[in-house]
Protein backbone atom coordinates (compact mmCIF):
# COMPACT_ATOMS: atom_id res chain seq x y z
CA UNK A 1 0.00 0.00 0.00
CA UNK A 2 1.47 3.10 -1.06
CA UNK A 3 0.46 5.88 1.55
CA UNK A 4 2.10 9.62 2.03
CA UNK A 5 1.38 12.07 5.38
CA UNK A 6 0.70 15.72 4.44
CA UNK A 7 1.33 17.51 7.90
CA UNK A 8 3.03 20.91 8.34
CA UNK A 9 4.03 20.21 11.56
CA UNK A 10 7.11 17.82 11.05
CA UNK A 11 6.69 16.38 14.87
CA UNK A 12 3.46 15.57 14.27
CA UNK A 13 4.11 14.15 11.10
CA UNK A 14 6.96 12.07 12.41
CA UNK A 15 4.91 10.58 15.14
CA UNK A 16 2.06 9.32 12.60
CA UNK A 17 4.63 7.74 10.49
CA UNK A 18 5.79 5.70 13.69
CA UNK A 19 2.35 4.47 14.61
CA UNK A 20 1.72 3.39 10.80
CA UNK A 21 4.85 1.69 11.45
CA UNK A 22 3.36 -0.02 14.09
CA UNK A 23 0.73 -1.24 11.93
CA UNK A 24 3.43 -2.52 9.28
CA UNK A 25 2.68 0.36 7.24
CA UNK A 26 5.09 2.25 5.55
CA UNK A 27 4.68 6.48 4.56
CA UNK A 28 7.92 7.12 3.02
CA UNK A 29 7.01 10.45 1.75
CA UNK A 30 5.71 13.63 4.16
CA UNK A 31 4.70 16.86 2.74
CA UNK A 32 4.37 19.81 4.83
CA UNK A 33 2.70 22.61 2.69
CA UNK A 34 0.35 22.94 -0.03
CA UNK A 35 3.35 24.33 -2.17
CA UNK A 36 5.28 21.23 -1.90
CA UNK A 37 2.43 18.86 -2.10
CA UNK A 38 1.13 19.96 -5.52
CA UNK A 39 4.76 19.82 -6.90
CA UNK A 40 4.92 16.22 -5.70
CA UNK A 41 1.68 15.34 -6.99
CA UNK A 42 2.44 16.84 -10.44
CA UNK A 43 5.72 15.04 -10.64
CA UNK A 44 4.66 11.31 -8.86
CA UNK A 45 2.42 8.66 -9.24
CA UNK A 46 -0.63 9.50 -7.17
CA UNK A 47 -0.48 7.01 -3.60
CA UNK A 48 -3.65 4.54 -2.40
CA UNK A 49 -4.09 6.40 0.66
CA UNK A 50 -3.46 10.09 2.08
CA UNK A 51 -3.43 11.45 5.79
CA UNK A 52 -4.30 14.57 5.13
CA UNK A 53 -3.86 17.71 7.78
CA UNK A 54 -6.55 20.81 6.93
CA UNK A 55 -4.78 23.62 8.06
CA UNK A 56 -1.21 23.90 6.26
CA UNK A 57 1.40 26.64 6.85
CA UNK A 58 0.60 28.07 3.80
CA UNK A 59 -2.98 27.69 3.37
CA UNK A 60 -5.69 25.10 3.86
CA UNK A 61 -5.34 21.80 2.04
CA UNK A 62 -8.03 21.82 0.07
CA UNK A 63 -6.40 24.07 -2.01
CA UNK A 64 -3.77 21.61 -3.57
CA UNK A 65 -7.28 19.48 -4.87
CA UNK A 66 -8.15 22.77 -6.56
CA UNK A 67 -4.52 22.28 -8.45
CA UNK A 68 -4.33 19.14 -8.77
CA UNK A 69 -6.97 15.83 -9.22
CA UNK A 70 -6.05 13.54 -6.98
CA UNK A 71 -8.27 10.11 -6.75
CA UNK A 72 -6.66 8.76 -3.88
CA UNK A 73 -8.45 7.54 -0.71
CA UNK A 74 -7.70 10.25 2.08
CA UNK A 75 -7.84 10.06 5.96
CA UNK A 76 -8.22 13.61 7.25
CA UNK A 77 -5.94 14.12 10.52
CA UNK A 78 -7.26 17.37 12.01
CA UNK A 79 -7.84 19.14 15.55
CA UNK A 80 -11.31 20.93 14.47
CA UNK A 81 -14.33 19.54 16.50
CA UNK A 82 -15.55 16.45 14.69
CA UNK A 83 -19.01 17.49 14.95
CA UNK A 84 -18.02 20.03 12.33
CA UNK A 85 -16.56 16.99 10.37
CA UNK A 86 -19.52 14.34 10.36
CA UNK A 87 -20.33 15.35 7.04
CA UNK A 88 -17.27 13.97 5.65
CA UNK A 89 -18.67 10.71 6.36
CA UNK A 90 -21.35 11.57 3.93
CA UNK A 91 -18.43 11.30 1.45
CA UNK A 92 -16.96 8.06 2.59
CA UNK A 93 -14.16 10.38 4.20
CA UNK A 94 -12.67 9.27 7.75
CA UNK A 95 -11.06 11.39 9.95
CA UNK A 96 -8.61 11.68 12.99
CA UNK A 97 -8.74 14.55 15.72
CA UNK A 98 -5.44 15.50 16.81
CA UNK A 99 -3.65 14.26 19.03
CA UNK A 100 -4.02 10.85 16.82
CA UNK A 101 -4.93 7.74 19.26
CA UNK A 102 -3.64 4.37 18.15
CA UNK A 103 -6.98 2.46 18.84
CA UNK A 104 -8.76 5.04 16.43
CA UNK A 105 -5.73 5.36 13.80
CA UNK A 106 -6.25 1.19 13.78
CA UNK A 107 -9.76 1.40 13.00
CA UNK A 108 -8.97 4.18 9.88
CA UNK A 109 -7.01 1.90 8.56
CA UNK A 110 -8.89 -0.94 8.72
CA UNK A 111 -12.24 0.56 6.87
CA UNK A 112 -9.78 2.32 4.19
CA UNK A 113 -8.43 -1.58 3.83
CA UNK A 114 -12.30 -3.29 3.88
CA UNK A 115 -13.38 -0.57 0.64
CA UNK A 116 -12.81 -1.13 -2.88
CA UNK A 117 -12.13 2.64 -3.36
CA UNK A 118 -8.43 2.16 -4.87
CA UNK A 119 -9.77 1.71 -8.41
CA UNK A 120 -12.86 4.11 -8.39
CA UNK A 121 -11.46 7.26 -6.22
CA UNK A 122 -13.24 9.93 -3.97
CA UNK A 123 -15.64 12.29 -4.94
CA UNK A 124 -15.14 15.39 -2.60
CA UNK A 125 -17.16 18.62 -2.91
CA UNK A 126 -14.27 20.89 -0.80
CA UNK A 127 -16.31 23.92 -1.27
CA UNK A 128 -18.93 22.49 1.00
CA UNK A 129 -16.96 21.20 3.34
CA UNK A 130 -14.55 24.41 3.58
CA UNK A 131 -18.15 26.17 4.38
CA UNK A 132 -18.43 23.39 7.55
CA UNK A 133 -15.31 24.49 9.01
CA UNK A 134 -16.60 28.64 8.93
CA UNK A 135 -19.98 27.60 9.88
CA UNK A 136 -19.94 23.79 12.13
CA UNK A 137 -23.22 22.05 12.52
CA UNK A 138 -24.94 23.47 15.11
CA UNK A 139 -25.24 21.04 18.51
CA UNK A 140 -25.64 21.61 21.96
CA UNK A 141 -22.91 21.38 24.50
CA UNK A 142 -22.39 20.73 27.61
CA UNK A 143 -24.26 24.07 29.72
CA UNK A 144 -23.62 22.73 33.45
CA UNK A 145 -22.24 20.19 35.83
CA UNK A 146 -23.53 18.35 38.53
CA UNK A 147 -20.75 17.51 41.46
CA UNK A 148 -21.15 16.19 45.16
CA UNK A 149 -20.22 18.46 47.74
CA UNK A 150 -20.76 16.26 50.97
CA UNK A 151 -23.96 14.79 50.85
CA UNK A 152 -25.22 17.56 48.08
CA UNK A 153 -25.34 17.99 44.52
CA UNK A 154 -24.32 21.48 43.27
CA UNK A 155 -24.52 22.95 40.29
CA UNK A 156 -21.69 24.41 37.93
CA UNK A 157 -22.16 26.98 34.94
CA UNK A 158 -19.73 25.94 32.52
CA UNK A 159 -19.17 29.75 31.78
CA UNK A 160 -17.99 29.71 35.86
CA UNK A 161 -15.41 26.85 34.73
CA UNK A 162 -11.64 28.40 33.95
CA UNK A 163 -10.30 24.77 33.52
CA UNK A 164 -10.53 21.08 33.46
CA UNK A 165 -7.86 19.34 34.73
CA UNK A 166 -6.58 15.39 35.48
CA UNK A 167 -5.02 14.98 38.41
CA UNK A 168 -3.97 11.40 40.48
CA UNK A 169 -6.52 9.48 38.15
CA UNK A 170 -9.27 12.32 38.69
CA UNK A 171 -11.25 15.16 36.97
CA UNK A 172 -11.28 18.32 38.13
CA UNK A 173 -13.34 21.84 37.16
CA UNK A 174 -11.80 24.60 38.50
CA UNK A 175 -14.40 27.85 38.57
CA UNK A 176 -13.75 31.49 38.90
CA UNK A 177 -14.58 31.20 42.33
CA UNK A 178 -11.07 29.38 42.97
CA UNK A 179 -12.66 26.28 43.70
CA UNK A 180 -12.13 22.49 42.55
CA UNK A 181 -15.06 20.14 42.15
CA UNK A 182 -14.53 16.07 41.19
CA UNK A 183 -16.21 15.28 37.55
CA UNK A 184 -17.29 11.53 36.87
CA UNK A 185 -16.38 12.17 33.74
CA UNK A 186 -12.73 12.15 32.02
CA UNK A 187 -11.32 14.39 29.87
CA UNK A 188 -11.79 12.53 26.40
CA UNK A 189 -15.03 12.22 26.83
CA UNK A 190 -15.57 16.31 27.91
CA UNK A 191 -13.49 16.82 24.39
CA UNK A 192 -17.30 16.24 22.42
CA UNK A 193 -19.24 17.56 25.32
CA UNK A 194 -17.16 21.35 26.06
CA UNK A 195 -18.02 24.18 23.56
CA UNK A 196 -14.84 24.06 21.67
CA UNK A 197 -15.09 28.00 20.69
CA UNK A 198 -14.64 28.38 24.59
CA UNK A 199 -12.46 25.59 26.08
CA UNK A 200 -9.22 23.81 24.36
CA UNK A 201 -7.21 21.58 25.49
CA UNK A 202 -4.06 22.61 25.31
CA UNK A 203 -2.19 19.18 26.55
CA UNK A 204 -3.16 16.00 27.86
CA UNK A 205 -4.21 16.96 30.90
CA UNK A 206 -6.10 20.98 30.48
CA UNK A 207 -8.66 22.12 28.90
CA UNK A 208 -8.70 26.41 29.59
CA UNK A 209 -11.48 28.10 29.11
CA UNK A 210 -10.19 31.63 26.67
CA UNK A 211 -12.64 33.89 28.99
CA UNK A 212 -10.45 33.02 31.74
CA UNK A 213 -6.85 33.27 30.36
CA UNK A 214 -5.14 36.51 32.29
CA UNK A 215 -1.35 36.06 30.19
CA UNK A 216 0.98 33.91 27.60
CA UNK A 217 4.58 33.79 27.91
CA UNK A 218 6.28 32.34 25.68
CA UNK A 219 8.02 28.83 27.27
CA UNK A 220 11.34 26.32 26.83
CA UNK A 221 10.56 24.04 23.78
CA UNK A 222 8.70 26.16 21.66
CA UNK A 223 5.88 26.04 24.27
CA UNK A 224 3.47 28.30 26.12
CA UNK A 225 2.81 28.85 29.45
CA UNK A 226 -0.97 29.76 29.98
CA UNK A 227 -1.78 32.04 33.04
CA UNK A 228 -5.45 31.92 34.45
CA UNK A 229 -7.24 34.52 36.68
CA UNK A 230 -7.61 32.56 39.37
CA UNK A 231 -6.00 28.84 38.58
CA UNK A 232 -2.55 28.83 40.54
CA UNK A 233 -1.86 25.36 41.63
CA UNK A 234 0.03 23.96 39.11
CA UNK A 235 2.07 25.64 35.60
CA UNK A 236 -0.55 25.53 32.83
CA UNK A 237 1.33 24.82 30.10
CA UNK A 238 0.52 24.34 25.61
CA UNK A 239 2.16 21.34 24.23
CA UNK A 240 4.35 21.83 21.94
CA UNK A 241 2.51 20.32 18.97
CA UNK A 242 -0.84 21.97 19.93
CA UNK A 243 0.83 25.91 19.88
CA UNK A 244 -0.27 26.32 16.51
CA UNK A 245 -3.85 24.58 16.96
CA UNK A 246 -3.64 27.10 19.81
CA UNK A 247 -2.90 30.22 18.51
CA UNK A 248 -5.38 29.47 15.45
CA UNK A 249 -7.96 28.90 18.02
CA UNK A 250 -7.65 31.89 20.19
CA UNK A 251 -8.28 34.25 16.74
CA UNK A 252 -11.32 32.14 15.91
Amino acid sequence: MNIIIIEDEKPSARRLQRLLQSLNLNAQVLLHSVEESVTWFQNNPHPDLIFLDIQLSDGLSFEIFEAVEIKSAIIFTTAYDEYALKAFKLNSIDYLLKPIDEDELLIAVEKFKNRSIQSQGVTLDFNDIKKLLVNPIDRAYKKRFSVKVGQHIKLIQVEDIECVYSENKGTYIHTNEGRNYLLDHTLDFLENELEPESFFRINRKFFVNINAIKDMVSYTNSRLQIKLNSYHDQEVIVARERVKDFKLWLER
